[in-house]
Order: structure tokens, then C-alpha cells, then sequence
């Protein structure tokens, strides 16, 4: 059986204290507070390295790019190397906020040819609430020599257009952004015809990750089957990525638009779909 990108806090306090080798990543983001730094030096995992979603899990560009673009090799390759990552490091990632922030850095890294990349199963939370020590100020580790290949992938926006007709198209946002009823960050409200609406709330247990049964009771009431090619998308990728996170722990693909409805949106011509139809309203 694959091995689980999950792991359980006193799963992960205990490889820590039987003295193995784990590169800890705090990354810590969210939309209305993009900057994790300041509370992440108020505490964090002992050894825990920051890593900042902007500069090094993604790139900028034109709105047309979305508003996460995903980094160059180059540029991920630098940021490993200063986290003190080198080849073969086993890495748990871990966020503050239903582990979305991380579930991209597990994604990229994955994609980047870490052989294991863990996400921490209910994040600071969860881990605080196991009442699990913690540490304040920072982490400086010696810059690692890992070598990294090319994150890119995953669909690009003529791929997400036609998945439908293909197989699942999942839509990540909540429901109210999904059916057009409000878009507090990109310019037109909707989704991209024929996507079906799975928010991120269908999969979690609170802060955690459902179990994996319950994570493929919901893929299955979206429509997936076992012979269903699914892929996901959200508002700028990284919910995108979360639900991926869920699939894999549950034995479930998932592939990632990581452009997403900011691209999508962003891009003259797009149609856009609008209510609780999937096609409905284009």
C-alpha cells in the first residue's frame, strides 16, 4: 500500500524523538495575511524552517498567469537549498489553517522529485493540542545541497476546458463562489462549465483530514467513479493542491489546474458557468 502523505502528530513527535533525520517546513499563508512570519517566530516546531508562499512556492506574473503561478525550478531549487534540504531528507510541511498552505509545498516538492514529502495531519493545531512542545525565534539551518527537477505541470487552462468532457472536474472553492453568488478576489464570479463543486470542508474533520473512507464517500456523491480521471482547481491553485492531498490519502489521483479560477478569470474569452448546474448559466 502507498505510503500515506499524512502524518499524525504523535507519529511525527516520535520519529523526532527516537533522533531522525526530519526537515520540518512552517508554511504558514493565508489570503488576508500573506505574511506567516510574525507568528511563526511567536512559535513553531522545534526546527521548523520558514518558508514563504510568495517567493518561493510561487512566482508572479500577469493576471493571465493566475495569482499563484507555480516557481521555476531554479527559483524552488534556492529556496530548498537555504530550507537546508539535501537529496534524500525525509520533509513533513505543516500551516496553521487546514493545511492548504502546505498541501502546495507537498505538491511542488512531490512534483520536484522528493522521494518523501508529509503533510502534519491537523497542522499547528493539532499538534499544540497533543500538547507537543514548541519553540520561538528563528531557524537558520546550513544551506542544504538538494537537487531538484522541474515542478511545472499539471493542466494547463485548455486541458481544464476540455477535462469535463473527459472526466471530474472538481471546483474547490465554497459553494457561493462556485454558483457565482459572490467573488471576493477575481474579477467575474462562476466556474468553469461542466466543474463539479467539491469544497474543501467535504474532506476535513475539523482541521484534520477525514478519514480515508469518508474523503471517498465524497469524491463519490461529485460523480467519481474508479475509472474516473479526476482533476481539481480553486481560486489561485492551492486549494487545488489540498484536494489532491485528500485524494492521495484516500488512494484517489487527483491532477491540478494550478492556474485556476484567477486564470481562468483573468482570460478574455473564457466562458463562465454560474449556479448550482454545473453547465448551467454559461
Amino acid at each position: 500500500m502507498p505510503l500515506s502523505p499524512l502524518l499524525a502528530p504523535a507519529d511525527l513527535h516520535a520519529r523526532l524523538d527516537a533522533g531522525e533525520a526530519i526537515r520540518l517546513l512552517d508554511v504558514r499563508y493565508r489570503l488576508d495575511q500573506p505574511d506567516g512570519r510574525p507568528e511563526y517566530l511567536a512559535g513553531h516546531l522545534p526546527g521548523a524552517v520558514y518558508v514563504d508562499m510568495d517567493t518561493e512556492l510561487a512566482s508572479h506574473g500577469a493576471p493571465s498567469d493566475g495569482r499563484h503561478p507555480l516557481p521555476s525550478r531554479e527559483t524552488l531549487q534556492d529556496a530548498a537549498r537555504r530550507w537546508g534540504l539535501n537529496d534524500g531528507d525525509v520533509v513533513v510541511v505543516y500551516d496553521d489553517y487546514r493545511s492548504v498552505a502546505a498541501a502546495r509545498a507537498w505538491w511542488l516538492l512531490q512534483r520536484a522529485g522528493v522521494e518523501e514529502v508529509r503533510v502534519l495531519d491537523g497542522g499547528l493545531g493539532a499538534w499544540r493540542a497533543a500538547g507537543l512542545p514548541l519553540e520561538e525565534g528563528d531557524v537558520a539551518p546550513i544551506p542544504g545541497s538538494i537537487t531538484l527537477s522541474d515542478p511545472a505541470g499539471g493542466l494547463t487552462i485548455d486541458q481544464a476546458a476540455a477535462w469535463p468532457d473527459r472526466g471530474l472536474l472538481l471546483d474547490a472553492r465554497a459553494p457561493e463562489r462556485y454558483r457565482g453568488a459572490t467573488e471576493p478576489y477575481d474579477p467575474i464570479a462562476g466556474h468553469i462549465p461542466g466543474a463539479v463543486n467539491l469544497p474543501a470542508d467535504a474532506v476535513l474533520e475539523g482541521e484534520a483530514f477525514a478519514s480515508p473512507e469518508a474523503i471517498r464517500a465524497a469524491f463519490a456523491r461529485a460523480g467519481a467513479t474508479d475509472d474516473t480521471p479526476i482533476a481539481a482547481y480553486c481560486g489561485s491553485g492551492l486549494t487545488a493542491a489540498h484536494t489532491a492531498l485528500a485524494g492521495a490519502s484516500a488512494g484517489i489521483d487527483v491532477a491540478v489546474y494550478p492556474g485556476s479560477w484567477s486564470q481562468w478569470s483573468n482570460t478574455p474569452g473564457r466562458p463562465v458557468a454560474t449556479g448550482a448546474d454545473p453547465r448551467g448559466g454559461v
